[in-house]
């Protein structure tokens, strides 16, 4: 009976040990066939202590090979396209690095509301835009990230550049006399845009190196190529992909090394290579349109009673009170008079005077009711944020504000100018500050 069990056992167990090798077998044959079909993502450059891996860089690629497409554009070679988002995808890294050490943060809801007006942009609500976005093959949490990125280096710019700026009424003067001696005043320029950057303290083998690239992409314009195309392959500027275009910008309101350019241009053509501290540049004249516009806007001088409202002035108390004032006025009383007595506003010791307004330096409820009335005319009581108001129109006349425009275009162009130049000089030198090692071409 023992040999019998015995023998029964040793049969028993070599089944069992042929059955758990078999299994042991299909596993790992399992295994390495999925190890097979997954591909190990991999780092392709490391920004101080952070990483950009494969995946990252592969999805990078292929939202702008989609975006290229979109807008019926041939893609560059791969290869160029892949190493020049991956020198965008550092500089990023580098500011949002800058940006998290500096304690430049933004919640969820920021985002939330940033996307919600992108959405009402486009007319939809954010489900909608959510799904379309996703019908169009984007996935929302990476244009969710996409939208924080853009809005924290715009931060970053505000806060260590715009912020810092200052433009002096004698700036303003020069500008405008320019403006006058150059005939710029005529012409608005709408300009694209190709920057290879240089690093601070290159040497001169690195600048040279540089400004071959830049001469390339010129060859290739001068070729007949693409400008969008070009310019995605090889251009540092954010908007690259998009074309790197400008917008329009009256000649004194461009960069001092484009305004000499400009001028000689015509529609379509593109400029030689212009060397500045920042890298090598590349314009595109895309169009050009005259500016001598004179403005005349009708103003109205009007003066007002303010009641503000509080725990104890409700509005219905600030209304009564001043249906009986307007009754007073329009039984004699001096308007001015009662302002000085009643009026919340700081304008009390004028009698209410709110000089001459433009349209748009009021509220929107304010402005509606003043535009209604006739010269000398009271209103009814008139609620805005502010409280309750009593209104009344002194006279209108046309205005030509054409001198006040221009200093005012004077000051927004310089300021637009000055931001642009320190804010690519500033990046330059975070990017420079970054350690970065590649590891791109290792993983080939």
């Amino acid at each position: 009976m023992s040999k019998l069990t015995n023998s029964l056992n040793n049969s028993l167990a070599r089944v069992a040990g042929k059955l758990l090798l078999a299994s042991l077998t299909s596993l790992l044959l399992q295994t390495s066939a999925l190890a097979a079909a997954i591909e190990i993502d991999r780092v392709v450059a490391v920004v101080n202590n952070a990483v950009i891996t494969q995946y990252e860089l592969q999805s990078r690629v292929a939202r702008a090979v989609a975006q290229l497409a979109a807008q019926k554009t041939a893609q560059p070679p791969r290869r160029q396209l892949e190493k020049q988002l991956l020198e965008r995808m550092i500089t990023e890294t580098a500011l949002m690095q800058v940006a998290e050490d500096t304690n430049i943060r933004l919640e969820g809801l920021a985002l939330d509301r940033a996307i919600a007006r992108i959405a009402q942009s486009n007319k939809m609500s954010p489900e909608a835009f959510r799904e379309a976005l996703e019908a169009e093959g984007m996935d929302f949490s990476t244009f969710r990230e996409q939208i924080r990125m853009e809005m924290t280096i715009a931060r970053l710019k505000e806060r260590e550049v715009d912020n810092k700026l200052v433009i002096t009424d004698a700036e303003i003067d020069n500008y405008l006399t320019n403006s006058t001696q150059l005939g710029s005043q005529q012409d608005e320029y709408r300009l694209a845009h190709i920057l290879v950057l240089t690093p601070e303290g290159a040497s001169p083998e690195k600048l040279a190196e540089l400004k071959t690239k830049a001469e390339k992409a010129l060859d290739e314009l001068k070729a007949g190529a693409d400008f969008v195309q070009v310019s995605a392959a090889y251009s540092d500027t954010q908007n690259a992909v998009q074309g790197g275009v400008l917008g329009w910008r009256a000649e004194t309101q461009l960069p001092s090394l484009y305004a000499g350019v400009v001028r000689d241009l015509q529609p379509g053509d593109v400029s030689p290579v212009l060397r500045s501290g920042n890298g090598f540049h590349i314009l595109k004249l895309l169009d050009k349109r005259g500016k001598n516009v004179q403005t005349v806007i009708k103003q109205t001088r009007a003066r007002h009673i303010l009641v503000k409202t509080n725990e104890v002035v409700n509005d219905n108390d600030a209304r009564n009170r001043l249906l009986q004032l307007k009754e007073r006025i329009e039984n004699g009383a001096d308007f001015a008079a009662l302002a000085k007595l009643h009026s919340d506003d700081l304008s009390a010791s004028r009698g209410g005077d709110l000089n001459w307004l433009n349209p748009g330096d009021t509220v929107p409820e304010f402005e509606r009711a003043m535009d209604s009335l006739r010269a000398d005319e009271v209103s009814a009581p008139v609620q805005s944020p502010f409280g309750w108001h009593l209104i009344q129109v002194q006279e209108r006349r046309d205005q030509d504000i054409t001198e006040q425009r221009k200093r005012l275009e004077a000051r927004s162009a310089i300021r637009e100018r000055k931001s642009e130049e320190a804010f690519e000089d500033w990046v330059r030198q975070a990017r420079d500050r970054a350690y970065v090692e590649y590891r791109l071409e290792e993983n080939r």
